[in-house]
């Protein structure tokens, strides 16, 4: 009689960086010929673990180095409070278990969520990489989501029509350390939806159709200027740039580094690492293969421990940024530039590598970006730098002060002083809101007299002052600024349009008022306060 395992077969789906183009793992699909094993493993934990346990041994047959993703039901972990038989098979098949991320798929409903957070901690204890699969399209609670503080979130591509709440998930990803992946991608339109949300990771018939057989090369569509924003100003995340990196025990011999290397022509360097996966040495392909090809190499070395023929490692934590990374890099001999860096989790294991190539291509693409992004005249940010702030802002909950700033009578200056009078005392206005922002605050020149400032509501008032007190002119004709804000607490406003809609009417008050102005005003709330300026005298009778 035949078995259910005689029939079942496997697909794989690469889960796709969309910073490198690179493939970064492959997630296991199961693939019945008859039946619908899925629907039984749902029903039957034990039998969902065994198809765990099937998917690692069917990515060992086919030799891949990348890493795996296996498909576990979130009611079979917190009935079998863990998956001691993948552990195991994970190691007998030679992989480690932090090559390997475990995808929680829902149902969530009616699965204790006591005893699911018990097992997740049983995975991590060994070494796994926990996923939560199919948010946005699932019933996984939002709280369980933080409580489960997964190391990815696989979201479900119908979410791409919802950005606030793309960029809300994305939020959270920041907070909990998370990197978000975008699955069921089709099109290039939903591609670049996902990147524009910040995605890091996508998987979907755009890039590979699940096949029997690994991917080697996917599609990824070119990203347009300007799409790949990163959310840290000081660098994007070394995460974006993540790439699976080749393993082996410290012990192994040279022999054992030259086949990898020689079968795996894209594997730039072999990471030699203890038995909890921490990096102990760094092997580079050309050095190494320069070493083992010279007269008598092979012979002296192919049975010696390969560590000989390595360098210490160059490591960076999982949180560094791209510009962190090219520091560890610019550190020691010229040489080792080139030199994969191994990204390491909390516990010093090796995650992955990024290469310099990378980094250089996307931190260049962000310095030109960012520079077509700037005023000419000021070289201050235009307003789609503090508009796409403001979006992040009301996605993650923060109070903020949107203010809008310029010149009383700007035609009336540039008439009568001249162009020329005027764009200087633009610029002047310019430096001074720059010089004033401090900590968060966002200055930008959005065109014209017309600027604009994003701040925390207590660090307005400092700036507001350096700009409203300064004695302005222009060819020798005295100036003054109007300023208004509206402050923005959590839930008053739905997006930057909205609150760009509670600035207009502020504008128009300050600008009726005489002198420096200033007037303040709340999202959502009739009334405003004038800070600064005074009514503007009656017109005389007749």
């Amino acid at each position: 009689m035949r078995s259910w395992t005689d029939t079942l077969r496997f697909a794989f789906q690469p889960v796709v960086n969309l910073a490198t183009g690179g493939v970064a793992g492959l997630e296991i699909l199961a693939r019945p010929e008859t039946g619908d094993v899925l629907a039984e493993a749902r029903r039957d934990p034990e039998l969902d673990g065994r198809l765990a346990v099937l998917a690692v041994r069917a990515a060992a047959r086919r030799e891949t180095l990348l890493p795996l993703h296996v498909n576990v039901f979130a009611g079979t972990l917190a009935d079998l409070g863990g998956l001691t038989p993948l552990h195991d098979a994970v190691r007998a098949v030679g992989r480690l278990p932090w090559e390997v991320t475990v995808d929680i798929g829902p149902p969530y409903t009616h699965v204790p969520q006591r005893a699911l957070l018990e097992a997740v901690g049983v995975l991590r204890a060994q070494g796994f990489r926990i996923s939560a699969d199919g948010v946005g399209d699932g019933d996984v609670p939002l709280r369980l989501l933080a409580d489960l503080a997964p190391d990815l979130v696989k979201l479900d591509a119908s979410l791409l029509t919802r950005p606030a709440a793309t960029r809300a998930m994305r939020t959270l990803c920041e907070q909990l350390g998370a990197l978000l992946s975008v699955e069921g991608v089709e099109t290039e339109l939903q591609c670049a939806a996902a990147v524009s949300a910040g995605a890091q990771l996508a998987q979907g018939a755009l890039f590979a159709p699940p096949a029997r057989l690994p991917a080697a090369d996917v599609y990824v569509p070119p990203r347009s200027p300007g799409a790949m924003a990163s959310s840290s100003r000081s660098g994007p995340s070394v995460r974006e740039f993540v790439r699976p990196a080749a393993l082996l025990p410290a012990t192994a011999s040279a022999g054992q580094v030259r086949a990898l290397l020689t079968g795996s022509p894209d594997v730039s360097g072999v990471l030699l690492v203890d038995a909890q996966g921490v990096p102990v040495r760094s092997v580079h392909r050309s050095r190494f293969l320069l070493s083992m090809s010279g007269r008598y190499g092979h012979a002296l070395y192919a049975d010696r421990p390969a560590a000989r023929l390595g360098d210490p490692p160059r490591t960076v934590g999982a949180d560094a940024t791209a510009w962190e990374v090219l520091d560890v890099l610019a550190v020691g001999g010229r040489e080792r530039t080139s030199d994969d860096v191994a990204v390491v989790d909390s516990f010093g294991r090796c995650v992955g590598v990024v290469r310099l190539a990378d980094l250089v291509r996307a931190l260049a693409e962000s310095r030109v970006e960012e520079a077509a992004g700037l005023n000419p005249l000021t070289r201050l940010p235009g307003s789609d730098a503090i508009t796409g702030e403001v979006d992040r802002y009301v996605a993650e909950g923060r109070t903020f002060a949107l203010s809008w700033l310029d010149v009383d009578h700007f035609k009336q200056v540039n008439d009568g002083a001249g162009f020329a009078a005027g764009d200087e005392l633009i610029r002047s206005v310019g430096r001074t809101l720059q010089g004033a922002a401090s900590g968060t605050t966002r200055v930008g020149h959005i065109g014209g007299d017309d600027f604009l400032v994003l701040a925390d509501p207590e660090r307005l008032g400092p700036l507001a002052a350096a700009v409203l007190d300064a004695p302005w002119s222009a060819g020798g004709r005295p100036v003054t600024l109007s300023l208004a804000t509206v402050l923005c607490p959590p839930g008053s406003v739905r997006d930057h349009r909205e609150a760009a809609a509670c600035l207009a009417p502020l504008k128009k008050a300050a600008k009726a008022l005489q002198g420096a102005s200033w007037v303040l005003g709340r999202a959502g709330l009739p009334g405003l306060e004038v800070l600064r300026g005074a009514q503007a005298a009656p017109a005389p009778a007749g």
